[in-house]
C-alpha cells in the first residue's frame, strides 16, 4: 500500500482496487450555447480543467487502471426524467428541448456528448445517469463490484452538485473517495470550496481531496 498526499491525511492507496471515474465532462456543459451556457453560466471555468482532466486520465491509462466516464442524460422520450426536474427554475431551455447542439442533454444528441479532448477510447464504460449520482439507476455498482473496486479517483463536474453527490453516494457503499481538486469545478467557484471543504471536514467525512500531481506521481510509481 502507497500513499498519496492529500487532504485530511495520505490517502492509503490499493493500486490493484482503484478506478478513476471523470463525471459529465460533456459538450452541454462547458461549451457555449449548450445547457449550462442556457442558465446564465461562465461556461469558461468549466474548459479550463480539461488539461488537468486530461492529464489524469492520461496517467490512468499508462498505469493500467480503470477509467469510467459518466454522462447526464435522459432517454428521447423523457419518460426517466422527474417533472420536477424539467421544470425546476426559469431556464431559457429545459432539459428535452432543442438547442444549438440538438436535443438538451437526450442521449446520443451532439451537445450531450463528451468532449473530444476527454473521449472515451476503446474499452472504458461509460455510464449514462438520470440523475445527479452515477449510481442512481444505473450499472456502475455491479461494474465496480464485478472488478473489485474498492477505491474511487474523481474528476469533472459541477464539484457541489454531481461530483459530491456520485461521492457521497460512493462513501454509503463503502468506498473511499478521493477528488482530484485542480480536476474538478463549479460554475460558482464559492460552490467549490464549499464542497471540498465539506467532503474533507470531520476526518475525511466523505473523501479526501488530493492535487493531480500528487496523484499522478504515486499511481506512476506505486
Amino acid at each position: 500500500m502507497t500513499d498519496i498526499k492529500a487532504q485530511p491525511f495520505p490517502f492509503p492507496l490499493q493500486r490493484k482496487a482503484v478506478a478513476l471515474i471523470v463525471i459529465d465532462m460533456q459538450r452541454d456543459f462547458s461549451e457555449p450555447g449548450g445547457f449550462g451556457a442556457s442558465l446564465g453560466n461562465d461556461v469558461s471555468r468549466i474548459t479550463k480543467i480539461i488539461p488537468d482532466v486530461k492529464r489524469l486520465i492520461a496517467g490512468f491509462r499508462h498505469a493500467g487502471l480503470p477509467v469510467i466516464h459518466t454522462m447526464e442524460c435522459h432517454k428521447p422520450d423523457l419518460s426517466d426524467l422527474p417533472p420536477a426536474k424539467r421544470s425546476r427554475g426559469n431556464p431559457s431551455l429545459r432539459i428535452g428541448d432543442k438547442g444549438p447542439m440538438g436535443r438538451i442533454l437526450i442521449a446520443g444528441e451532439p451537445g450531450t456528448a463528451i468532449l473530444p479532448e476527454l473521449a472515451p477510447i476503446d474499452g472504458e464504460i461509460v455510464i449514462e445517469k438520470p440523475g445527479k449520482g452515477a449510481f442512481y439507476a444505473t450499472e456502475l455498482g455491479d461494474i465496480l463490484n464485478h472488478k473489485d473496486i474498492k477505491q474511487l479517483v474523481f474528476a469533472g463536474v459541477t464539484t457541489e452538485v454531481c461530483v459530491q453527490t456520485t461521492m457521497r453516494e460512493a462513501n454509503d457503499r463503502g468506498y473511499e473517495c478521493l477528488l482530484a481538486e485542480e480536476a474538478t469545478e463549479s460554475y460558482f467557484p464559492e460552490f467549490k470550496a464549499a464542497a471540498i471543504a465539506m467532503i474533507r471536514a470531520q476526518g475525511a467525512i466523505v473523501g479526501w481531496t488530493a492535487h493531480v500531481d500528487d496523484i499522478l506521481e504515486t499511481i506512476s510509481h506505486a
